[in-house]
C-alpha cells in the first residue's frame, strides 16, 4: 500500500487544507497496519502526528509574515525483552517506514536492559473529546489577517502605540497503536491570540491573549482593546518599595504558577522524598489539607473548557482527575511502572489542568482593596526549591498599584519568591475561571483570577 495521496503538500490559499493534510483515524490506523506488517521485533509501538499551522505575526503596526506549515511523522519504538529503541520518520511511504522498522529493531538490540521497561499495552477504551472545529481548521490567511487589524487599525489610528502579536491556528491529530491491539486517535483544531502592545515613549506595556479550540469563540477586537488599555495605563510607571503585599492576579498569572501544582503531583516523587506532598515520617499527603478549602483543582479532557487528548504518551486513558478538592490533595498520578511497582492503578501524565472559581469580578476585586497590586502576568519563572514549590519570575505587560479599592498607577516590574502552595493558602477571593493564552509549562490551561494576601515581592525590575 502506498502512502496517502492526502499528505502531499496542498496550497496553504485552499480553504479545505487543514482538512486534507491531517491524517483521518482510518489513515492513520493504515498506516500503523502497514508498520507493523513490517516489524519482527516482540513488540513494536507506532505513534503518528499530522498536523497543519497557519499563522500570521505582525510588529512594529505592519503585518510582518504569514505562512503554513504541514507535517507528519511516525515514531516506531521497537523492543526485544527489556530492550528498545525508537527511530522517526517524516517519510510515510512503504519503502521508508519499512527502514525506519528496520532501524529501530537494529538499535534495539544494542540497547542495554531498561529496567523500568513495560509490557505493550492491549485495547483501551478511550473518552470521545470533541476538540475539533472545522470553523477553526479551514480559516484562510485573510481570516487571520482580518483578526490581526483589530489590533493594528486602533494602533496605527493611536500614532503612539505600537502593536507587535501573533495569530497562530491549528489542526492536528495523533495516533497510537501496536502488536497487542492498542490503537488510540484524537484529532483537535486550536486557535491562539496574543498581543503587546507598547507605547512609543518606551514607559508603557500592556499584553493580552486568547485561545480555544473554536476560533469563533475568541473576540479578537477584545482582546486587542484590553492589551491597548493596558499600554495606555502602564505609562510612566512609578517604583514601590518590594515586600509583601495583597495582590490581584489575572488568570494568566495564576496559570504560570498553579499548573505546577499538578506537574509536582507525582506518586514516585513523593513516595521518594522527593515532592511537596512528602510526610513527615514517610508516606504521602493524601487525605491532608493543603490549601484554602475554596481550592478544587482538575484535570479532564471532556470538559468543554479544556477538550485535550483523553489519553498520555503511553496510550493510557485520560479521565477526570481531581487533584486538590476543597482544599485536600485527594490524588497523585502513577506512571504504570510505579503503579506496578505500588500496586496500584496507573492513572496516566495529565494533559489539561483547571482550576475552579467563584464569582467575583476584576473589578470586586480591586473595590475591595485598600493597597495592593494587580499582575497582569508573569514570566521566566525558575524553580528555587522543589520540596515547596518554590519559584522566582518577574510581573510583566501591566503591573498596578491599588489604592482605596481603585488602580491609582502604573508601577515598575518586580521580582518574586512565591509559591503556589503558600499564595492559596493566603487565598481572600476567587474570580470565574476562564481558557489562558498558553503558560511556560504549555497544555490547556483554565484558571481563575484571585485575590492573595502576602504575596512576597523581592526586588525591582528595570525592564518594561
Amino acid at each position: 500500500m502506498s502512502a496517502p495521496k492526502r499528505l502531499i503538500p496542498a496550497t496553504p490559499r485552499h480553504a479545505a487544507v487543514a482538512n486534507a493534510n491531517v491524517l483521518t483515524r482510518d489513515e492513520a490506523q493504515a498506516i500503523v497496519g502497514r508498520a507493523i506488517g513490517f516489524s519482527k521485533a516482540e513488540s513494536v509501538r507506532v505513534t503518528i502526528d499530522s498536523s497543519y499551522q497557519g499563522n500570521v505575526r505582525f510588529a512594529a503596526n505592519q503585518m510582518s509574515t504569514s505562512g503554513g506549515v504541514i507535517n507528519a511523522n511516525v515514531v516506531i519504538e521497537s523492543a526485544f525483552g527489556p530492550k528498545h529503541a525508537a527511530v522517526t520518520t517524516n517519510d510515510l511511504s512503504d519503502e521508508a517506514l519499512r527502514r525506519t522498522v528496520e532501524q529501530s529493531e537494529v538499535l534495539a538490540r544494542l540497547a542495554p536492559d531498561d529496567p523500568e521497561s513495560m509490557p505493550p499495552l492491549g485495547p483501551q477504551q478511550y473518552a470521545t473529546v470533541q476538540g475539533w472545529f472545522d470553523g477553526t481548521a479551514n480559516l484562510t490567511p485573510d481570516d487571520r489577517a482580518r483578526a490581526a487589524l483589530t489590533a493594528l487599525g486602533p494602533a496605527r489610528d493611536a500614532r503612539d502605540l505600537a502593536a507587535a502579536g501573533y495569530i497562530v491556528t491549528s489542526a492536528q491529530s495523533n495516533a497510537i497503536g501496536n502488536k497487542a491491539g492498542q490503537f488510540a486517535y484524537h484529532r483537535s483544531t486550536t486557535a491562539n491570540y496574543t498581543l503587546t502592545v507598547r507605547t512609543s515613549d518606551g514607559t508603557g506595556s500592556g499584553w493580552a491573549g486568547a485561545d480555544d479550540n473554536d476560533w469563533s469563540k475568541i473576540n479578537f477586537a477584545e482582546v486587542s482593546k484590553r492589551a491597548i488599555d493596558k499600554a495606555r495605563l502602564s505609562r510612566s510607571p512609578v517604583a514601590i518599595e518590594p515586600g509583601r503585599y495583597t495582590v490581584i492576579l489575572e488568570p494568566q498569572a495564576v496559570a504560570d504558577l498553579v499548573q505546577l501544582l499538578v506537574f509536582y503531583a507525582d506518586a514516585r516523587s513523593a513516595d521518594e522524598g522527593r515532592s511537596p506532598f512528602v510526610k513527615q515520617g514517610g508516606g504521602n499527603k493524601i487525605g491532608e489539607k493543603l490549601v484554602d478549602s475554596r481550592v478544587t483543582l482538575i484535570s479532564d479532557p471532556t470538559d468543554p473548557d479544556l477538550s485535550s487528548q483523553p489519553y498520555d504518551g503511553d496510550g493510557l486513558p485520560l479521565g477526570r482527575q481531581v487533584w486538590i478538592e476543597n482544599g485536600v490533595l485527594k490524588q497523585l498520578y502513577y506512571s504504570r511502572f510505579w503503579a506496578q511497582k505500588s500496586n496500584t492503578t496507573p492513572t496516566g501524565f495529565p494533559s489539561s489542568v483547571k482550576m475552579l472559581g467563584g464569582t467575583a469580578s476584576l473589578d470586586d476585586m480591586i473595590r475591595s482593596t485598600p493597597r495592593g497590586v494587580l499582575v497582569t502576568r508573569l514570566w521566566y519563572l525558575r524553580e528555587v526549591d522543589p520540596r515547596t514549590v518554590l519559584y522566582t519570575g518577574l510581573t510583566r505587560d501591566g503591573t498596578f498599584l491599588i489604592e482605596n479599592g481603585k488602580i491609582a498607577k502604573a508601577i515598575r516590574n518586580l521580582r518574586f519568591n512565591e509559591s503556589p502552595l503558600f499564595m492559596l493558602n493566603n487565598l481572600e477571593m476567587l474570580g470565574r475561571p476562564m481558557r489562558v493564552a498558553g503558560t511556560e509549562a504549555g497544555g490547556a490551561v483554565v484558571m481563575p483570577p484571585i485575590k492573595v494576601r502576602d504575596f512576597n515581592f523581592t526586588s525591582l525590575s528595570e525592564a518594561v
